[in-house]
C-alpha cells in the first residue's frame, strides 16, 4: 500500500491507491486544519482552500493525481508544490507536510531526517478481496450443494 508520510506529525500511514488524501488524514487522526479551517472548512469541495498541504517528496512521477481546475484557480499565488488535501489522490507513496503556511521551526531538520528514510513505493492497485472470489464460485458451490442433496435423498 502507499505510504504518506506526514512530516509534522512524525507519521507514515498506509492508505489504498486512488484514495483521497484529505480521508485519509481525517481518518487517521491528523490535523488538517488550523482555526479558521476548523471552523469554516467547506467539507473536502475544495472551495475554502484550508486543507492545503506541501507536498515534500514522492516516491515517483505520478504519486499523486494531476492538479484540478479547483486546485490551479485556487492555489494560483501559492507554491507549485502545494495541493488541496481534498482534491488529490494518492496513487503512491508521499511526504507531505500539513499547514505549511506555519512553518516549523525546526522544519529543514525535519524535512531532511524525513526525505532521509525511503518512502515504501507500495502496490499500485487495490488488493483482491477473497470474499469477492468466493462470491464468484457461490454458484457452482450451490450446484454442488443440490446435486449432493439429491443423491442423499435417491
Amino acid at each position: 500500500m502507499p505510504v504518506i508520510r506526514f512530516v509534522r506529525e512524525g507519521r507514515d500511514v498506509e492508505c489504498y491507491p486512488g484514495e483521497n488524501l484529505r480521508e485519509v488524514a481525517l481518518r487517521e487522526g491528523v490535523e488538517l486544519y488550523g482555526l479558521k479551517g476548523k471552523l469554516g472548512n467547506c467539507g473536502g469541495c475544495g472551495q475554502c482552500i484550508t486543507c492545503f498541504v506541501a507536498v515534500e517528496a514522492e516516491s515517483g512521477p505520478g504519486s499523486l493525481s494531476p492538479r484540478t481546475a479547483v486546485e490551479e484557480q485556487k492555489l494560483r499565488r501559492r507554491p507549485e508544490g502545494w495541493r488541496l488535501a481534498c482534491q488529490t489522490l494518492v496513487q503512491q507513496s508521499v511526504m507531505v507536510l500539513t499547514r505549511p503556511q506555519l512553518g516549523l521551526a525546526d522544519g529543514e531538520q525535519r524535512i531532511a531526517a524525513a526525505k532521509a528514510q525511503p518512502l515504501a513505493a507500495g502496490p499500485t492497485a487495490w488488493p483482491v478481496v477473497e470474499g469477492d472470489a468466493d462470491d464468484a464460485d457461490a454458484p457452482e458451490a450451490a450446484d454442488g450443494n443440490e446435486t449432493a442433496t439429491s443423491g442423499e435423498a435417491g
